[in-house]
């Protein structure tokens, strides 16, 4: 069995042995998520010390790319609740078919996905992105385009190994993938060992090799693990199936709307503020870098209560299901007020390490403290909404994430940033924060209501004996 899983279904339900599931399960998943955001915040300083303008590029052209990518990959993420629910139940011949789906599937969303990436034109001109910002955010999302095949192909690997169990070869992955791209983008941008000056489009072009490189490593493990024989994945390929593609974008888009709405909700503020110059941008940019690492430690906690409830849930067992997300929800609101304590000790380092630019330090210092008050619901709302995936419930989350995220975090920030009466004559970024601390508040009381909808209504099930 998996490394832990075999526990899940041999333990008794306990508060302590489901933590210390969820923590075995979690902290591989977060060192793997903690390295690829050190890539995206080494692409920030990298090109801050090249110059603002580029900075500004790369907070618009990676805001709009990991749009892209969240919508595609969590569209993709509906392959981590199938297989853990196929692992619960013992249906080992449907776990390689499930995979092989889902790679079929990654394909065929590659499409789009590049092409959007390749032409950014209208929504840099729906910005009003400053011309020389919005020439440096398309070099960039251009170079990341040859990339995002390779991108979503190992997403879906990195859904079926945390279903079945394995984290610890996506933390060895990362780490081998962050290696390469910290000195390759860091060369590509200064124009080092004889490689071309590119500012920061190299940090792009990077981005898109080791992409490549990241699928090459899954694949070599999948092929070279004999844990992996009994599913049979490369010795029975099947082609497309229509039924069970259709059955992973019934779950998968929900899902992949959900995450797209919570991660635009605040990658767009960065094209939103645009007209307010590049100081702005790059002054939020900072602190976003700050949110992404920071919501690494609930996001992998959450990942490991979605597949810890999707096994239970395959197994029927509910009141295991049940604990399981009690518990994780007690961890992320634990480990949310030590994280914001930390934070705000330590703001003025921090932030001051991330760029040399005065201007941009003041910005950044005050979003600390709507950052502080944003982290500590976001990762409650977040657990919630994995729980629920877990138990196969999409279609609700993303009506609830459109209402609290776009209606509240995006529209209420624009308004309280640009319209609100004390902000008329002097618009700030700040609007945006509030906003979205607003948002998490209400996001957090729905998600965690329709939970509990939710696991009374699997309690009067029959758990197994």
């Amino acid at each position: 069995m998996s490394e832990g899983a075999a526990a899940a279904t041999a333990n008794p339900v306990t508060s302590a042995a489901i933590a210390r599931q969820l923590l075995h399960h979690a902290w591989p998943v977060l060192i793997a998520q903690v390295l690829s955001v050190i890539m995206m915040i080494a692409d920030t300083i990298i090109a801050g010390r090249y110059g603002t303008a580029d900075l500004a590029g790369i907070a618009i052209g990676s805001s709009f790319y990991v749009s892209v990518v969240m919508l595609l990959t969590g569209t993709l993420q509906a392959v981590s609740p199938t297989v853990a629910h196929h692992y619960g139940a013992g249906r080992s011949e449907e776990i390689g078919p499930a995979l092989q789906q889902g790679l079929w599937l990654a394909l065929m969303l590659a499409l789009p996905g590049t092409l959007a990436l390749a032409f950014p034109e209208p929504l840099l001109q729906l910005a009003s992105v400053p011309a020389e910002v919005a020439a440096r955010a398309r070099a960039y999302l251009q170079a990341t385009a040859f990339g995002l095949p390779a991108v979503l192909l190992y997403r879906t690997f990195y859904a079926f190994n945390n279903a079945v169990g394995r984290p610890r070869a996506l933390m060895a992955i990362s780490a081998i993938v962050t290696s390469a791209h910290l000195p390759l983008a860091w060369s590509l941008t200064n124009g080092a060992f004889g490689l071309p000056e590119l500012g920061g489009t190299g940090c792009g072009v990077s981005t898109a090799i080791v992409s490549w490189l990241a699928v090459g490593c899954g694949l070599i493990y999948l092929v070279r693990n004999p844990a992996y024989r009994p599913y049979r994945i490369f010795t029975h390929w099947q082609a497309p199936r229509p039924r069970a593609l259709s059955a992973l974008l019934r779950l998968g888009v929900p899902m992949g709307l959900s995450t797209f709405i919570d991660i635009t909700s605040f990658t767009l503020i960065a094209i939103f503020v645009a007209q307010l110059g590049a100081e702005t941008v790059a002054g939020h940019r900072v602190v976003a870098n700050l949110t992404g690492l920071i919501y690494m430690v609930p996001l992998a906690l959450s990942i490991s209560t979605l597949v810890l409830v999707g096994q239970a849930a395959g197994a029927h067992d509910w009141k295991r299901a049940r604990a399981t997300a009690q518990v994780g929800l007690s961890l992320a609101g634990s480990f949310a007020l030590v994280i914001g304590a930390v934070l705000w000790l330590v703001r003025e380092p921090v932030i001051a390490y991330s760029t040399v630019d005065p201007t941009v330090r003041k910005l950044a210092l005050g979003l600390v403290f709507y950052l502080c008050l944003y982290q500590a619901f976001d990762g409650l709302q977040t657990l919630a909404a994995h729980a629920l995936r877990g138990y196969k419930v999409t279609l609700l989350p993303m009506v609830l994430h459109t209402l609290c995220f776009w209606g509240i975090g995006l529209s209420g920030g624009y308004w309280l940033s640009f319209h609100a009466p004390w902000r008329v004559a002097a618009p700030s970024v700040a609007g945006f924060w509030e906003g979205c601390v607003l948002a998490t508040i209400v996001a957090t009381v729905l998600f965690g209501s329709l939970l509990r909808v939710v696991m009374r209504r699997n309690d009067a099930r029959e758990s197994p004996a």
